[in-house]
This record gives structure tokens, sequence and C-alpha cells, in this order.
């Protein structure tokens, strides 16, 4: 039954490359039929209806919180104009140098990166610091893998990523954190590079093909004028309550929507800029949102005890224990966690880690170090990846330009931390 049970895997994957469904619809799919092959009843205990959909899908509350209110952030930051501030001041400074100009970028893209991802990080960054990149001579490619590197960067503090980590593989906030910050030495000098690199092997370019950008009215948040220094701390607040004073992470998230509120808004506007970023944090909310209700179904499924039955010897067999062969097979196995495949921690490589734990094959805090690995090459070199198609588009070349420029700095990111990884918990 095992061996059916990977081929229905398979079968999921296909179907997400393809696109013939959604990944949020294939997985909760393949969380069905894989608790009917593991021969769960349909009701009552360790069943299909009150096992796998009923407390699966709320399995990630923490995490959908967490996500929102990184969301409602966001959208704080870009509408109180503090995340364009940033920007414009980085630009300032490094005047007309690409190299210092992109190693800006980077740094407010990192920023950025540790309050919400995807997408809405992208353009965060992405709006004014691509043109800024481009019109000073950094190559189009070159600017769009700069901003996705730099989120990178940040990803390793992004509290909402803690709490999934934490909720998903059962291991406590403290251990997520401390094996995250282990990460952002590798992630920071393979940007710093890629950067540097790639700035002096490609030169400079001086062309702009976006013409709807420059044609575009100017966004109210520049009508108005920069935000006050001191509101641009906002990005930050979270971080140091969480990470410097040990805070809960979602008083944390409030404490920075609190801030960035605070320090930009006059009382009498507060409640209707409030409910406005607070709704529109939903919209962009709404995805991973979905996504994450699945992966709770999912992750149910595979901790059926007929389903750790079926699949341990299987899986027993096909991962190797020796640390030494855990790095070289797992480095290879990359490109597994691209175009949604099946090490993607945010598709079914969330079920495979739940499998890895559920029988017992790695503790839990080693596939930790594994899925937060391959999580740094997805997040930047996966061409479906929301805020990698975003920033390709927008600096006007492909998904896959990027990806191809971008993935041997991001892979050598995930050796770093499958090595931390085996040295520490195999």
């Amino acid at each position: 039954m095992g061996v059916v049970i990977l081929l229905v895997m398979a079968a999921g994957v296909a179907a997400m490359l393809t696109r013939k469904l959604p990944t949020a619809f294939a997985l909760v799919l393949l969380a069905v039929v894989i608790a009917f092959l593991s021969g769960a009843p349909l009701t009552g205990e360790n069943s299909v209806l009150d096992t796998v959909l009923q407390e699966g899908a709320p399995a990630l509350a923490a995490t959908m919180v967490a996500i929102i209110l990184g969301s409602w952030l966001g959208k704080l930051l870009d509408e109180t104009g503090i995340a364009g501030t940033l920007v414009r001041k980085i630009v300032e400074f490094g005047g007309d140098r690409p190299t210092v100009v992109a190693l800006g970028v980077l740094a407010v893209s990192a920023l950025v990166g540790t309050v919400t991802g995807s997408a809405p990080a992208a353009m965060l960054a992405g709006i004014i610091g691509i043109p800024a990149m481009v019109a000073v001579g950094v190559p189009k490619v070159t600017a769009a893998g700069t901003v996705l590197m730099g989120i990178a960067v940040g990803v390793p503090f992004e509290l909402p990523v803690w709490q999934f980590f934490s909720t998903a593989l059962d291991l406590p906030v403290d251990t997520v954190r401390g094996f995250m910050v282990k990460l952002f030495p590798f992630a920071l000098v393979a940007a710093v590079a890629y950067v540097v690199i790639e700035n002096r092997r490609r030169g400079t370019e001086h062309a702009w093909s976006l013409r709807s950008v420059s044609a575009r009215p100017a966004p109210r948040r520049e009508r108005l004028g920069d935000a006050p220094w001191y509101a641009l701390l906002a990005p930050v607040v979270p971080l140091v309550l969480a990470l410097g004073l040990d805070v809960a992470i979602i008083p944390s998230m409030l404490a920075g929507v609190l801030y960035a509120l605070v320090t930009t808004t006059r009382p009498g506007e507060m409640n209707k800029r409030l409910l406005r970023t607070l709704y529109g944090g939903f919209e962009v909310a709404a995805p991973p949102l979905a996504l994450f209700v699945a992966i709770g179904i999912l992750l149910a499924a595979v901790k059926l005890p007929g389903a750790v039955d079926a699949l341990e010897p299987l899986m027993k067999a096909v991962s190797p224990q020796n640390p030494v062969l855990f790095v070289l097979v797992f480095t290879l196995l990359v490109p597994l966690c691209l175009y949604r495949g099946p090490l993607n921690v945010f598709g079914l490589g969330a079920g495979i880690a739940g499998v890895l734990i559920a029988t017992g094959i790695y503790p839990a805090v080693a596939v930790l170090g594994m899925a937060t690995s391959y999580n740094q090459v997805f997040g930047v070199a996966d061409p479906t990846s929301t805020q990698t198609v975003w920033a390709a588009q927008y600096a006007g070349v492909g998904p896959q330009q990027v990806m191809v420029r971008t993935l041997p700095y991001v892979w050598l990111v995930a050796l770093g931390g499958l090595c931390v990884t085996a040295a520490q918990y195999l």
C-alpha cells in the first residue's frame, strides 16, 4: 500500500506541475485519497471527516493569524510610505553607483522580508527599487534577482515562517528560531556575492523598457512626502520584540502594526486607516491562507496510523542515515523543490516532512533543517512562485532567466543549511 500512496503523491505533483489543479485543491484531494488508502474510516477516531478534514483544516491556525498580521503590516508599510521612503533614501545615498544602489535595495528587501513574504514583499521593495537599479545601469535580470535575494536574507527572521515550521513540525518556536538564525549568514553571504559578482560580470546596461512605470501618476504616498525617520523603524519592531525580548510572535506582529500606525497617522484618521489596511491585508493573505488550510489537512492525513505503517519501510529504505550521504543526497535533490515539486515545503514537501517525522526516520529538528534550507531556494529561484514571477515581469525579463542566474547562489545556501543540519542533528 505504501507504493500506491507514493504513486498517488506523484500523480498529485504532476497535477500541480501541469496546473491541472491549483496547489491547495490538489493537496486536499491528495489528503483524502491517502486517508482512504490508509484504511481510515469515514467518521470517528483517525477518520477522513473528523481527523483529516475537521482537525487538519485549522491545524495551522496560529500560522494563519501570523500571516494576516504580516500582510496587514505590509499594507501599512505601503500606504504610509515607509517602504518607499526606505528605498528612496537608499537610492539617494547610492547616487549613480550601480553596486551601491543594488546593495542598498538588497538591504531594504531583507528588512521587508522579515515582515511579509511572497509577492507583497517583492512589490514593497521592487516598485521603486527595480526602476532605480535599472536607471543606474544594473542589468534587468540582476535587478529582479537582487530584490528576491534580499527577501531571502530576511526570511530567516520572518515571524510567520517561524510560526509555520513550529506548528507544522510540532517544534517549539525557540528551536525553529535557533536554526533559522543559523541560516542567516549563508543567505546574507550568498546575496551580497550575487550583487557584487553579477554586477561585475554583466557590467552596466542603460536601458529601461517599462514605459508604463514612468507614465503612471505618482502614488499617493509620494505626493504626501516621505515617512518620518522614526517610522522607518516599524519593520524592526516585531523582530526586536520576538528575537531580542522573546515576546510571542502574534503580540510582536501586533506591536509592529500599532507602531507603524501611530508614527505615521493622525489620530482622526487612525480608524479608517486601520480598517482599510486590515481589509487590504486579508486580500493579500487569502492565497497563503487557503494553502495553509490544505497543508494542515495533508499533514493530518500522512500522520494517520495506517499511512505511517505503510510508508515507514519505504521511506527508511531510501533515506540516507550517514551525515555525509545526507548532505550529498539532499543537496543533489534541491531542484525538486522548484516548479512546485515534491520537496516544496509549501506543497507536497510538507507532507513528506510529516512522514519523515511520524515514521521516526529523522528527528523533527533535522527535518526542520532540510525544509528551511529548501525554502531558501524556493523563495528565490522557483519560476512559479509569486514573488519571482512579479519581480521578473516588473523588470521586463522571464522568471526562468531569474532562476538560471540566482539558482547557483541559493543552492549554496541550501548546502550550508544541510551541512549544519547533519553536523548538529544526525
